[in-house]
């Protein structure tokens, strides 16, 4: 298995449609499930801080991982520049492998 570890700082009045696109009916996760090496995705909300999210990308490998963004590069970056207008910052935290 492969994780990949993002966190978001959302825009203030953003957090519904955020959400939604991040969630699991959203197109992240519908653009993922084309490949059937994708696990799931989750989206986790800082209690504290509730403009901060962290989505949780599960994989079953590093490759697939770039093999999928490989094959769906045009369809990724219309995603991501979509979702660019409800977050003031966006950061990769990490790629990880499990230790058990």
């Amino acid at each position: 298995m492969f994780v990949i570890l993002w966190e978001f700082e959302v825009k203030p009045g953003c957090e519904t449609a955020f959400e939604f696109d991040y969630g699991p009916t959203g197109p992240w996760v519908l653009l993922f499930r084309q490949d059937s090496r994708y696990l799931e995705t989750r989206l986790l909300r800082d209690p504290f801080r509730q403009q901060i999210y962290l989505t949780v990308d599960y994989w079953s490998s590093r490759e697939s991982y770039l093999q999928f963004q490989e094959t769906h590069r045009d369809e990724y970056r219309a995603i991501d520049t979509q979702c660019e207008a409800l977050t003031v910052n966006e950061r990769k935290l990490g790629e990880f492998i499990p230790t058990s």
